[in-house]
C-alpha cells in the first residue's frame, strides 16, 4: 500500500514538473538593429546594450529564448498582437505606446542633444594659422592703404613748410609721413615727426581721434580672425537653433521636437548621413538621441562632430511586452537588479565610451 502511494506521488511530481516545463517555453524576443543598443556582428551574433541587458534578465529568470529580427514598424505591431513575448531595443516610453502594449521598468534615461561641426583644437599652431588667413591679411592691407593715404595728404601740405621732417624725394617724404601716421594712430607718438602748418595740424587732430577708432577696429578684427573657427555656427544650446538648418531623421522624436519648435530641418535616411551633412557644412547642426550620437560619432574619424553638453526633451527606454502578460513583473525585477549593479555601468561604457 505504501509503495502504491509513493508511486502515485512520484508520478504526480513528474507530471507537475512536466507541466511546469511545458508552461515555460522558449521566449520569442523581437529585435531590430539600432546601434549601439542592438547590433549584428559580421559572424551573425547579436550584441549591444539592450542585448547584454536581456541576456542578464533571461538568465535571472532561468528562461530560454530565441531572437526574432524584424523591422521597427513590425516590432511594434508584433508586440501589440502578441506575436512575440518581448521587444528588445531602444524603445521610448510614450503614452501612445503604453495604450498599445506594456512597458517594463525603464533601463536607460536619455534625451536629445545637439552636435555641431568639429571644433579645432586651440593651440599655438591654430593661432598662427589664423594669422595668415585671408581675413587677417585683408585687414592688414586695408590698414596699410589707409596709413599711406593719410600720410600722402600730410606730405602734400607739409613738404614745403616743413622740409626738415617731410622733405627730400617723394619717396622719402611719403615714407616719413607714413611713419608719422602709424605712430600717431597707435598713440605711441615718438615726437620725431610733427606737422607745423595749420592744415597739417588740422589733419593731425582729425587723425588722432580717428586713430582711437582704428585701433579698436583693428583689435576686433584680430580677435575675430583668431576665434572665427569657434563661431562657425554660433550654436551653444537649443535656444540657438531657430534660424539654423538642422539635420535629423524622419519619424523620430527629434523630428517631432523640431516641428514643435518651428525649427527648419532637413531629413536624412540614416544617422551617419545626417551627421556627415553637418561635418561637410550642408547643415548647421544635428539634433538626435544623445546615446546614438555618442556611439556613431566614434566611427566618423576625422569628421567627428562636437556634441554639446546637456540634454533636453528627456525620454526613457524600456522593454515592451504584450498587454497583460505576467512576465512583465519578473522582467522589471531583473532589470532593476541589473541597473543597480556596477556591471551596468561597464556595459554602457563599453559601447558608448566615457564622455
Amino acid at each position: 500500500m505504501l509503495k502504491r502511494i509513493l508511486s502515485c506521488v512520484f508520478l504526480l511530481a513528474l507530471a507537475t514538473a512536466g507541466q511546469v516545463h511545458a508552461a515555460d517555453p522558449s521566449l520569442k524576443v523581437g529585435i531590430t538593429e539600432v546601434p549601439p543598443f542592438v547590433m549584428q556582428t559580421e559572424d551573425g551574433r547579436w550584441e549591444g546594450i539592450s542585448i547584454d541587458l536581456w541576456r542578464t534578465v533571461a538568465a535571472g529568470m532561468e528562461r530560454e529564448f530565441e531572437w526574432v529580427p524584424m523591422a521597427f514598424s513590425d516590432l511594434l505591431s508584433a508586440t501589440e498582437n502578441g506575436e512575440i513575448d518581448v521587444a528588445v531595443g531602444a524603445l521610448t516610453m510614450t503614452a501612445d505606446r503604453e495604450a498599445r502594449f506594456d512597458f517594463s521598468h525603464p533601463f536607460y534615461q536619455t534625451g536629445l542633444s545637439i552636435a555641431v561641426p568639429p571644433q579645432p583644437e586651440q593651440s599655438l599652431f591654430a593661432s598662427l594659422e589664423a594669422l595668415i588667413s585671408w581675413q587677417f591679411v585683408s585687414v592688414i592691407l586695408a590698414l596699410g592703404a589707409l596709413l599711406l593715404a593719410v600720410g600722402f595728404v600730410l606730405w602734400l601740405v607739409e613738404r614745403r613748410r616743413n622740409p626738415e621732417q617731410f622733405g627730400g624725394t617723394a619717396a622719402q617724404g611719403i615714407g616719413s609721413s607714413f611713419w608719422w601716421a602709424a605712430v600717431t594712430m597707435t598713440t605711441v607718438g615718438y615726437g620725431d615727426k610733427a606737422p607745423v602748418s595749420f592744415a597739417g595740424r588740422l589733419i593731425a587732430l582729425v587723425w588722432m581721434f580717428a586713430g582711437l577708432i582704428m585701433v579698436a577696429s583693428f583689435t576686433a578684427a584680430i580677435t575675430s580672425s583668431l576665434t572665427v573657427s569657434n563661431l562657425r555656427t554660433g550654436i551653444q544650446g537649443a535656444d540657438d537653433l531657430p534660424g539654423k538648418v538642422v539635420a535629423t531623421i524622419n519619424n523620430t522624436a527629434s523630428q517631432r521636437y523640431l516641428e514643435g519648435q518651428r525649427i527648419r530641418y532637413q531629413t536624412y535616411p540614416d544617422l551617419t548621413s545626417a551627421m556627415v551633412s553637418v561635418a561637410e557644412g550642408d547643415t548647421d547642426a544635428i539634433v538626435y538621441d544623445r546615446a546614438l550620437l555618442q556611439y556613431r560619432n566614434q566611427q566618423l574619424g576625422p569628421q567627428r562632430l562636437t556634441i554639446l553638453p546637456g540634454i533636453f526633451a528627456e525620454q526613457l527606454y524600456a522593454l515592451a511586452l504584450p498587454e497583460g502578460r505576467p512576465l512583465r513583473a519578473k522582467v522589471s525585477q531583473q532589470i532593476l537588479r541589473m541597473t543597480e549593479s556596477e556591471d551596468w555601468r561597464s556595459v554602457q561604457s563599453s559601447y558608448l565610451g566615457s564622455e
